[in-house]
């Protein structure tokens, strides 16, 4: 297990200099946007795919600096009702998973994606109760959608031997671990988690927990925190619709890791990713307000470092 860094909070430099940057505080791992929200400041998706050369271009700037790609990110709504915006998800995603496949990363990082409510609507619908019975009946309608769309998405990661992982979220159709396997259930092996416990956080989701029900599910792992601040929380729930940038008047807040939940937490929740068998990166994913990017990274850089392990277990000697 090794400690990795999304890079787009580095965008606005060079990738070497990024790398040389994560690199010298010891980061084993980078996770690169190329599609979506992340972006794609560091690399091309599409002259990455044409070009063998720009491909071994790349894993030598990697090599130099000591690093490997844990997964590529494309995060966007392939799913949504506007067919052009669709296609254009799909075809990032598509893209994402064939070019893994040509750099010989494991896993895309992605969202399941958002329907609208019926054939007809025009903007995706976040169902997140069955009363009123129409929204029952949107959500029923939005699973066959899903389900149609991630059956064939599946078969296309199978094909290319890429996984891909799913990061649950709000407004999105998969934003707890039920959906998320209830979605694998329907497709195949390939789909799976890319485990943000800052998501759940403010759901009420013991992380832990969450992971020992996606044992053998969890394809990657992002390091991300979040604090509730139950002076708002007690008044307005968490359903929080106030501008992240207005932090004083929110109910949580994402944060930098250790400052949502502190080391002994992250500590657990490493143990745990290692009891049920994941072996990859931690890749930290800073969106915290309240720091800038650079120092959030190096904070969560340091806690993280002393919580992984960094060697196989050992023979139980004790219990012979």
């Amino acid at each position: 297990m090794d400690v990795g860094v999304l890079t787009v909070p580095l965008g606005d430099e060079p990738l070497d200099d990024a790398l040389a940057y994560l690199a010298g505080l010891g980061v084993g791992a980078v996770e690169v946007g190329v599609g979506g929200f992340p972006g794609q400041d560091h690399v091309d998706r599409r002259a990455l795919l044409d070009d063998a050369e720009a491909r071994s271009d790349l894993a030598a700037a990697l090599d130099e600096h000591g690093l490997r790609v844990s997964a590529l990110a494309t995060h966007n709504n392939p799913l949504h009702p506007d067919d052009e915006t669709a296609a254009r998800a799909d075809e990032e995603l598509r893209e994402a998973i064939d070019l893994a496949a040509e750099l010989d990363v494991d896993a895309v990082t992605c969202f399941s994606g958002l329907p609208a409510g019926g054939p007809n609507d025009e903007v995706p619908n976040w169902i997140t109760a069955p009363w009123p019975t129409e929204h029952a009946d949107a959500l029923e309608y939005q699973w066959e959608v899903a389900t149609d769309y991630w059956t064939d998405l599946a078969g296309h990661a199978a094909a290319a031997g890429v996984d891909v992982a799913i990061e649950m979220h709000p407004n999105m159709l998969v934003y707890e671990p039920h959906s998320l396997l209830r979605l694998r259930e329907a497709t195949n092996e390939r789909i799976g988690a890319n485990f943000d416990p800052s998501h759940l956080y403010w759901q009420g989701i013991d992380a832990t927990a969450a992971i020992r029900s996606l044992e053998g599910a969890i394809h990657h792992v992002h390091a991300k925190d979040t604090k509730v601040y139950e002076a708002n929380a007690r008044t307005k729930g968490v359903l929080d619709t106030a501008p992240y940038t207005d932090e004083a008047e929110r109910s949580w807040l994402f944060r930098s890791v250790g400052y949502g939940h502190g080391e002994s937490h992250w500590k657990d929740v490493v143990s745990t990713l290692r009891m049920v068998g994941y072996d990859g990166a931690l890749s930290i994913e800073h969106e915290d307000s309240l720091t800038s990017s650079r120092e959030g990274l190096e904070k969560a850089v340091d806690l993280l470092q002393r919580a992984v392990f960094e060697t196989r277990p050992g023979d139980a000697y004790w219990a012979e």
